[in-house]
């Protein structure tokens, strides 16, 4: 990550309208920057929290181990995100775990210290807890939709996910497998890439390997929409 947009991440995490100049210092000096590489795991489901920790640069994959090694995959997650914050103040332990999809570095913050700021600024509080409410809804409509949609609509959330929350552009690249993408629509790997080929057929979208372009944004939108 450039300089400039590992500082846009730093003000998006401490916002200097809401913070003063001290509370971003004392965050900041309390902090640091811990690297890991692709597949590490940065948080395991069941383990205790120790510090609030922020997504500098990368990409991780939170998701929830159940029984017989099975998993459902709540979020992909980009920088300025906030790692297991629900857990951190609703448990001791965290309730899911995260592994780095790419080279990922993410900022370690002494949970006392960050206390200390949100007892003594409330605004920043409320800043916290309206991006976490936020994530919530998305992840609660997203896992809604692999319940009551059919197979063509949940293809099309999984590339408009990517595309306007991931990606913000109509080309990229899958990160993760077909596996994990089926995992992320609710659906098996066999339906997920024929479902996948049709779109190609129907000259919705182009695919080379992991790369997509999207060809009809507006079909795209509707199938998501019709479910």
């Amino acid at each position: 990550m450039n300089p400039e947009n590992k500082l846009n991440v730093f003000n998006k995490l401490f916002p200097k309208d809401i913070l003063s100049s001290q509370d971003i210092s004392k965050l900041k000096s309390a902090g640091k920057t811990f690297t890991f590489n692709k597949k590490d795991v940065v948080i395991r489901q069941g383990t205790l929290t120790s510090h609030v920790m922020f997504l500098e640069t990368g990409m991780i994959k939170l998701f929830k181990e159940g029984k017989n090694e099975r998993s459902i995959i709540l979020k992909i997650s980009t920088p300025g995100y906030l790692i297991g914050f629900v857990s951190i103040y609703g448990n001791d332990v965290f309730q899911y775990s995260a592994t780095a999809i790419e080279d990922t570095s993410v900022f370690f913050i002494d949970i006392n210290t960050f206390n200390s700021v949100l007892e003594e600024n409330g605004k920043y509080g409320i800043y916290l807890l309206k991006e976490v409410c936020k994530d919530n809804l998305n992840i609660f409509e997203r896992i809604t939709s692999q319940y009551q949609k059919q197979l063509p609509g949940k293809i099309a959330d999984i590339i408009l996910y990517f595309s306007e929350q991931i990606y913000q552009s109509d080309i990229f690249e899958f990160p993760l497998t077909r596996t994990e993408l089926a995992e992320l629509a609710g659906t098996t790997k066999e339906s997920f890439i024929r479902t996948l080929t049709e779109f190609k057929n129907d000259k919705i979208i182009e695919i080379n390997g992991k790369l997509i372009k999207i060809k009809s944004i507006e079909i795209i939108k509707t199938l998501s929409r019709l479910g």
